[in-house]
């Protein structure tokens, strides 16, 4: 979804408290978003909502605090990653391929969770805004207020669980090491996912 847009520059900030205490400031920019991404689009401008939402809500994850649900793949997930701190390195962002615009987060420390959706399809928000490329389209959406862009909810389920690290096998074909819990039985052989599908 590159747009026309990589020679815009954007001059978006948003501050972080993470730590009344010690009063450390965070200043999260829209470019180095772009610059993470690799460019700016419509998507990248939606994650960067979505993070705006989420630090004044629950701040920015330093470790696994924070946990995502995230139910697209779209350039808005670079955007929340950058912005939240939750990754799927981490395992603290979870990826649920429903095709949505619908971000999940909770607090393990609070036991909070918000559920934040769009409100409405891109194209009808781009006849709304009277606007007829993406590259226009970001930057209308860098300009909104999130809260007129995505219904936001509170959400009483549990947190998932925290990610866990497992032990790792040999595969009995290919001999490549594999984390014990994605490995398949084979003809009464432990073997990868992409030997067990070959």
């Amino acid at each position: 979804m590159k747009g026309n847009n990589e020679n815009m520059v954007y001059h978006h900030h948003l501050y972080l408290n993470r730590d009344p205490e010690i009063g450390r400031v965070i200043v999260m920019d829209y470019e180095d978003i772009v610059g993470f991404h690799g460019h700016s689009c419509a998507g990248t401008a939606l994650g960067y909502k979505v993070g705006e939402i989420v630090a004044e809500r629950f701040g920015r994850s330093e470790d696994e605090e924070i946990v995502a649900v995230v139910e697209n793949d779209s350039c808005s997930i670079d955007a929340i990653q950058f912005m939240t701190g939750c990754t799927f390195g981490k395992g603290n962002l979870i990826f649920r391929d429903y095709g949505k615009h619908v971000y999940t987060f909770f607090n393990r420390k609070t036991g909070n969770g918000i559920r934040i959706s769009l409100k409405k399809p891109m194209d009808q928000l781009m006849k709304e805004l009277g606007v007829t490329d993406r590259a226009e389209l970001t930057e209308k959406i860098l300009e909104m207020d999130p809260n007129d862009l995505f219904e936001v909810r509170d959400v009483s389920e549990k947190p998932p669980e925290e990610a866990r690290i497992y032990g790792s096998i040999i595969c009995a074909e290919c001999g490549e090491p594999i984390s014990e819990h994605r490995a398949r039985v084979k003809n009464g052989r432990m073997v990868c996912i992409p030997c067990f599908e070959g």
